[in-house]
């Protein structure tokens, strides 16, 4: 059991963290903080280089914290959140598969990531290397993770982007006049 999760972790963490290159450095044809600014912006929020910054940020930590295997529900709650936003935002108008830009990849990802809060981080990580492992492992980590991965996403899609969810679509109109997206 601990090689396979020791696996998870590894390509799991390293899928992740080479998305957050690409929003954060513009490593592996991404478009660096600028360019995913302009990709939030379109998707309505508010602040959208911070946005950019922070989805970033979640995705290259949670992804070295994951393959590490260190502060695991963390590194699974920071994925599992920008998992739902993505899925919520980019994906679910598109159904389920990948091939027409659905939300099956990222609900993978999501389901990966609150799985490896609620197994743990197996014999092979820096969290049982210190002791914390086994604290940190079981249904309640999981469901923990998920339920926060929820009410995270929902602040972010609410107070991120305003009251409805339609804001961000090209057919969508701005809450109030004069309102830009920056």
């Amino acid at each position: 059991m601990s090689y396979g999760i020791l696996i998870l972790r590894l390509v799991l963490g390293a899928i992740m963290a080479a998305h957050g290159s690409q929003k954060l450095f513009g490593w592996f044809g991404g478009g660096g903080p600028r360019g995913t600014a302009k990709s939030f912006a379109q998707l309505g929020y508010r602040a959208p280089l911070l946005m950019a910054l922070g989805a970033g940020l979640a995705e290259l930590g949670g992804g070295l914290l994951i393959a590490l295997g260190l502060l695991t529900p963390l590194a699974a709650a920071a994925i599992a959140i920008v998992m739902l936003n993505a899925i919520v935002t980019v994906h679910w108008r598109n159904g389920f598969f990948t091939a027409a830009g659905g939300y099956e990849f990222n609900l993978l990802v999501f389901t990966a990531a609150v799985a490896t809060a609620a197994t743990g981080p197996g014999r092979f990580s820096l969290d049982n290397l210190y002791g914390w492992a086994d604290n940190i492992s079981g249904l309640w980590w999981g469901a923990g993770v998920a339920g926060v991965a929820v009410i995270v996403s929902a602040l972010t899609l609410t107070v991120g982007r305003g009251a409805w969810m339609g804001r961000g679509r090209e057919d969508a109109r701005p809450a109030s006049p004069g309102t830009v997206a920056r």
